[in-house]
């Protein structure tokens, strides 16, 4: 069975997607990556997917949803991005881990497009180095568990 991975985070529309999106390419097909929200927004913020095609990654399909879609299936580990995500989790069937990587909320920047583009790219390129570190040592301990 493959693992599935949850991202939350409390509106779903920009952090836990950037790190599904990146996480989902770190892995490949040998686990499940899904992001939900506590409250979703209801919508992907536009500069996230904007953000993520500028390094290659397509999150334009994805979609804003609570977390209350996972409660019936089995999810293995569990990431929070933000505070309040982390303070709000329940327990899934099945889960096995659970970690809290807390990253600014980019949907808060202010300023000109260009400026909150810079603050979608900075918070896009933590989310990616902690995630791809992640992705690794996962992958890592799939070969040493086969």
């Amino acid at each position: 069975m493959t693992p599935t991975i949850l991202i939350l985070c409390t509106g779903n529309s920009c952090r836990s997607h950037l790190a599904e999106g990146i996480l989902r390419q770190a892995l490949g097909p040998a686990f499940q990556v899904a992001s939900a929200g506590s409250k979703p927004a209801g919508y992907v913020h536009p500069l996230a997917i904007r953000a993520m095609a500028e390094i290659g990654i397509d999150i334009s399909a994805h979609r804003s949803k609570h977390l209350d879609e996972f409660l019936s299936q089995s999810v293995e580990t569990v990431i929070t991005v933000c505070g309040n995500a982390d303070q709000a989790c329940p327990m899934f069937p099945g889960q096995v881990n659970r970690h809290h990587w807390g990253f600014d909320d980019p949907a808060h920047a202010t300023g000109t497009e260009e400026e909150q583009m810079q603050v979608f790219r900075r918070v896009r390129d933590e989310i990616r180095r902690v995630f791809q570190a992640y992705a690794s040592g996962r992958l890592d301990q799939q070969k040493v568990v086969a």
